[in-house]
């Protein structure tokens, strides 16, 4: 078929036409066109491609879900068959990706004056740490980007090489978060996370726990342009067991979308599967209970905690502490509350990073850094932390912290500074 013919028969079937014959393609109620029956299987898929955005109208209902039930089913993994069967994923459109972790953006902002004043900051003898706190921590991530760009383009140097050279410890991690943006600071924290002896866990859990399905795409992919390697070969080699079974479901990205429907049925039928596989039984089923949590949507899990609550008088929470431990049982207690209350969970682990003897300052830097690029879920997590907490993030920030380090932290958290 020439390509113009393939335009007309492209454009006539995406206008309302459903009739298909092989022998002819009805242009008009009077005119047939000939198709080349040489070639069915090629005018079949054309046909099929052609009619993906049929005029719906014009379809029977039975039959338009009919064409989208098999249409998923032809690329969907048999193992979220039936995801599908209880939630009717997809479900709708795709959440999409957090801010930073999508398709490169070109933003109408003149990046210069800030990649110039970075660089006056560092230039020469000392360094003006209070300009690239002023700088770094006030800027979205697009915003970085352009920065980044305008850093290497117009001055030829690369930032996060000369924030390292000029700054140390906690200031230096900070600084190189924000000059990296979320998705690349997230990749590299995923490396130091998992290489070395020993496995920072709860690293693992902050980067990869709770996320959408386009962030953790973004994340594999950027981690294997970085590094050369695979995120879940990495992963695979640094857990084991069925820890490690656990984050390969999570990595999988196969999360139902928050589009999905909430069916009370489904949920009341997975509430009665979590209990038969920990408190109903002699032992405990991990991998399924590990499968709900990582696989649901958050309005989802939302469903199924309540319902688990109210139908047998126990926290879902306190199942998971009774049934569960070590890192397994953080990676649930981390999902769970996520989707809970994403707010409410940001704060805790904020106040567990200064809780106790000493300051977490690793974990402290890099959770206030990620919350901050999202500065309306920003100021819901100071406002939760307040109520919860009886003081201010900034005091408790101020308590824990001093200098350009503070300052840079206060910054994050919209203080000024």
């Amino acid at each position: 078929m020439d390509s113009s013919l393939r335009r007309q028969v492209i454009i006539h079937l995406r206008q309302g036409s459903t009739h298909l014959r092989r022998d002819s393609i009805p242009l008009s109620k009077d005119t047939r066109l000939p198709v080349d029956n040489t070639h069915p299987r090629k005018v079949n898929i054309l046909l099929r491609t052609a009619l993906t955005p049929l005029n719906k109208e014009a379809m029977p209902r039975r039959s338009l879900m009919e064409h989208h039930r098999h249409s998923i089913r032809d690329t969907e993994h048999p193992r979220d068959r039936r995801k599908d069967s209880m939630y009717g994923a997809p479900g709708g459109p795709p959440t999409p990706a957090s801010l930073g972790y999508g398709a490169p953006q070109i933003i109408q902002w003149d990046a210069r004056p800030d990649a110039q004043a970075l660089r006056s900051a560092m230039k020469g003898f000392g360094t003006d740490e209070k300009t690239l706190v002023r700088v770094l921590a006030t800027k979205d991530p697009l915003q970085i980007d352009a920065i980044r760009d305008a850093y290497s383009r117009h001055i030829g140097r690369n930032l996060e090489k000369d924030i390292e050279s000029e700054t140390r410890g906690y200031l230096e991690q900070g600084l190189v978060a924000l000059a990296r943006g979320p998705l690349l600071n997230d990749v590299h924290l995923l490396r130091g996370a998992i290489s070395g002896a020993g496995t920072n866990e709860d690293v693992l859990n902050d980067v990869l726990l709770g996320r959408s399905n386009a962030d953790m795409h973004a994340i594999k992919s950027t981690y294997q342009r970085v590094f050369g390697r695979t995120l879940e070969a990495d992963v695979k080699g640094d857990l084991s067991m069925k820890t490690e079974q656990h984050f390969m479901i999570v990595l999988g990205a196969n999360r139902a979308e928050e589009s999905a429907p909430v069916i009370p049925q489904a949920i009341d039928q997975e509430v009665q599967e979590l209990y038969r596989a920990t408190e109903g039984k002699m032992g405990t089923d991990e991998m399924l209970v590990c499968s709900i949590l990582s696989t649901r949507s958050d309005s989802q899990i939302r469903a199924i905690n309540e319902t688990y609550e109210r139908k047998f008088r126990r926290r879902l929470e306190d199942m998971i502490r009774k049934e569960f431990s070590g890192h397994m049982e953080d990676a649930l207690l981390y999902q769970l509350r996520s989707a809970i209350n994403k707010p409410v969970n940001a704060a805790k682990l904020l106040e567990d990073a200064m809780a106790g003897m000493g300051t977490k300052d690793h974990l402290l830097v890099s959770r206030v850094i990620r919350y901050h690029w999202d500065q309306r879920f920003m100021a819901d997590v100071k406002r939760t932390y307040q109520d919860r907490y009886r003081k201010s993030l900034a005091s408790r920030i101020k308590s824990e912290t001093s200098g350009d380090y503070e300052r840079m932290l206060l910054g994050c958290i919209g203080e000024s500074v």
